[in-house]
């Protein structure tokens, strides 16, 4: 019997522990559901509450209507009594009586009519802070799920990216490396190529103004700074111009 009531325990804590995890995993839509009863139920209390207003006034209403009956029914016993008319005086004085009475019975109802309402407005607007506040409060919660699990997302994925990005900066420099060696390659094939030919020579002599061809801007403005030289070709037959006598 002991174990069965072990096993007993098992399985209703096993059952306990499930019911318990898809309660957590829906707790938001849950919160939402009894968000959405309270609102039902505060729907219901509004409505009790416009009965019992409507009911307190239509007392209200007969209380004010009986008041008047009594106003007009002295009157008429007044006159009744002035005229002598006893008995008729005696059956107005019955029914002043019974409406005293109404309100009599009638007036600590309607007192606690109004009571009531009085009672029932407090808890309806302590009811819709609370909801108030709940909403809020849930409206705090949805954010913060909704960012712990992106959180978590990045958390998750957090090792493949870093992965990725190594793996990229891996090729990256081996590509590096590899248009390095590409160049140095064709360096050096340009440098044998211009040995071969004289060209590195030629360039060296070029630089320090040896071969001809090579022209700097000093050697513009020494050209440019020189008068011109015009030089005259007499024509045949012509005698050349003697030279003016020193």
């Amino acid at each position: 019997m002991s174990m069965l009531r072990k096993l007993s325990a098992l399985f209703r804590g096993t059952a306990h522990d499930a019911a318990q995890g898809v309660v957590d995993a829906n707790a938001l839509k849950i919160l939402d559901q009894e968000i959405r009863d309270a609102d039902n139920a505060q729907g219901k209390a509004r409505d009790d509450l416009a009965g019992l207003v409507a009911r307190r006034r239509m007392a209200e209403n007969e209380m004010a209507s009986f008041r008047d009956q009594i106003a007009k029914y002295e009157s008429s016993a007044r006159t009744a009594l002035g005229q002598g008319k006893t008995d008729l005086a005696r059956e107005v004085a019955g029914r002043i009586a019974e409406l005293e009475v109404e309100i009599t019975s009638r007036g600590p109802l309607i007192e606690d009519m109004k009571a009531a309402e009085t009672r029932l407005r407090a808890a309806i607007s302590a009811t819709d802070q609370k909801i108030e506040t709940l909403r809020r409060e849930i409206d705090i919660v949805k954010v913060n799920d909704s960012v712990q699990r992106a959180q978590t997302s990045v958390a998750l994925n957090s090792a493949g990216a870093q992965s990725r990005i190594g793996s990229a900066a891996d090729s990256l420099q081996r590509i590096k490396q590899r248009q390095a060696i590409q160049e140095e390659k064709l360096n050096a094939s340009q440098a044998l190529e211009d040995r071969r030919t004289g060209a590195d020579l030629d360039a060296k002599l070029r630089e320090a103004g040896i071969l001809p061809g090579h022209s700097s801007a000093d050697d513009v403005l020494a050209r440019l700074s020189q008068p011109e030289v015009t030089v005259v070709t007499p024509r045949i037959g012509q005698q050349a111009p003697d030279k003016d006598p020193a």
